[in-house]
């Protein structure tokens, strides 16, 4: 998650996208980000610096651990240290609310949800950072999770129920391919091709999605592959 989300953030800034952002008082960042393919890194670099500030935020004082996961997660290039700082700074103490940028990227992102869940996975991960998730916390994963148009199974896995990793012995193969395990074998086989086509890197590219999420497509792949491979093991099929 922390190559691919560096490899935004630091084209957003390469083009100057952080130099621009000032808040004010409709919750959006004053420069004209669209949401068609050739900016979607923008959209995407100024939305998790903006929710993962909010987030650490909606229940309390940001601490140490906190940052310590934003950075964990959303690996931060080192020449773009000091501009995303700024900007998560200003997005903490603003008074302007998070939903706005949720939504946008929700929409910028609407023909890839792989790469929504991976956000909200971070964003869980920042929430437990400090102490279980609070109700406040759970409040803002939930209308974050809403405003991506993410489906029940993507809000488990991005929960814990089987993190976003490399296939293990220890993934609960329905969990990760969304199903229950008295799902008809034709329901589980539906659930594979549908994940498959969402998250495979030649559909990825054909929808504009850019590189540093298509590279990390493989790892997501895998881990379906694996877990369809173990159900069939385990039902003969």
């Amino acid at each position: 998650m922390g190559a691919m989300v560096g490899a935004a953030l630091g084209h957003a800034a390469e083009n100057g996208g952080f130099g621009q952002f000032n808040f004010n008082a409709a919750g959006f960042g004053t420069p004209r980000i669209a949401a068609a393919p050739r900016q979607r890194d923008q959209v995407f670099a100024l939305g998790v610096v903006v929710l993962a500030a909010k987030l650490a935020k909606c229940d309390g004082p940001v601490n140490r651990a906190e940052i310590a996961a934003f950075k964990r997660y959303f690996r931060i290039p080192e020449e773009s240290v000091r501009d995303v700082g700024k900007l998560f700074d200003e997005a903490r103490d603003s008074a302007d609310g998070y939903l706005p940028y949720a939504t946008r990227m929700g929409n910028a992102f609407a023909d890839s949800p792989f790469v929504l869940e991976e956000v909200l996975t971070a964003l869980f991960g920042i929430a437990r950072a400090d102490a279980p998730v609070t109700k406040a916390e759970d409040a803002f994963l939930r209308q974050v999770w809403a405003a991506f148009g993410l489906g029940g199974p993507a809000w488990d896995r991005a929960r814990g129920v089987a993190a976003a990793r490399p296939a293990e012995v220890g993934d609960d193969p329905y969990t990760v391919l969304g199903v229950t395990r008295d799902a008809a074998p034709e329901q589980v086989r539906a659930a594979w091709k549908k994940l498959m086509r969402e998250h495979h890197p030649d559909s990825l590219a054909s929808r504009g999605v850019p590189e540093a999420f298509i590279r990390s497509a493989s790892d997501k792949v895998a881990r379906i592959n694996a877990a369809w491979d173990r159900i069939k093991r385990e039902r003969g099929l």
